[in-house]
């Protein structure tokens, strides 16, 4: 029996003294390793699908990747001048430009001093936040973003239900357009009766409508 208590107090000050070393030291005996997050450059790129012709526009967002050149993966808005920074090559300008169109120019000039034949990709990621204004006889006068699907524009019927739809005392045949320094008349209720949309007025990035009240 006094072996046994002796025992326990040998081994006792030994515990305590390993565990004060392991807190010492910062290490914990059941800690686990957290698991690292993936990082931004593995993140999947979700290309867009992009009408026909898409012309890049200022903060239009964009990838580039060139095949076997991880370095030159390249994800970045257009800036307002309409260029685009990239590895080796600097600021390079394709706002106006097709994407078909952006990757023939980044392909020829990385081609032309860099790479041999070069395998260049050019995609559409995000489109840049447009904005068309309602104001007048709607139900929710704003300042609203063009839906992601529309990047070229959206029906005028589709603006106003978007802004909560005509008041009571809304007059759909008497719209204005300011677009830049032209203004344009709308007849909303005709464009209705010949069957919406697909015979409809385009709203544009950078529009201002105003819906005007009935006479009566």
């Amino acid at each position: 029996m006094k072996t046994r208590i002796l025992l326990i107090l040998i081994l006792l000050p030994m515990a305590s003294f390993a565990q004060r070393t392991n807190l010492d030291e910062g290490v914990s005996p059941i800690a686990k390793p957290a698991a690292s997050a993936p990082s931004v450059d593995q993140a999947p790129t979700i290309a867009l699908s992009a009408p026909t012709g898409y012309v890049l526009r200022a903060n239009d967002q964009v990838a580039v990747e060139v095949f076997g050149e991880d370095d030159l993966r390249t994800l970045g808005r257009v800036n307002g001048e309409g260029n685009l920074s990239l590895p080796l090559l600097g600021s390079v300008h394709i706002g106006g430009l097709t994407l078909a169109q952006a990757t023939s120019r980044i392909t020829e000039f990385y081609g032309r001093d860099y790479l041999v034949n070069p395998k260049v990709n050019v995609t559409l990621i995000g489109y840049a936040k447009r904005r068309f204004t309602i104001l007048g006889q709607v139900n929710r006068p704003g300042s609203y973003e063009m839906p992601d699907g529309s990047p070229d524009g959206v029906d005028l019927l589709e603006a106003i239900a978007m802004a909560g739809g005509y008041t009571r005392i809304a007059a759909p045949e008497r719209i204005s357009v300011k677009r830049r320094d032209q203004v344009m008349r709308v007849d909303a209720k005709k464009i209705a009766r010949r069957g919406g949309s697909e015979n409809g007025f385009r709203v544009e990035p950078g529009d201002t409508i105003t819906v005007g009240e009935s006479l009566f």
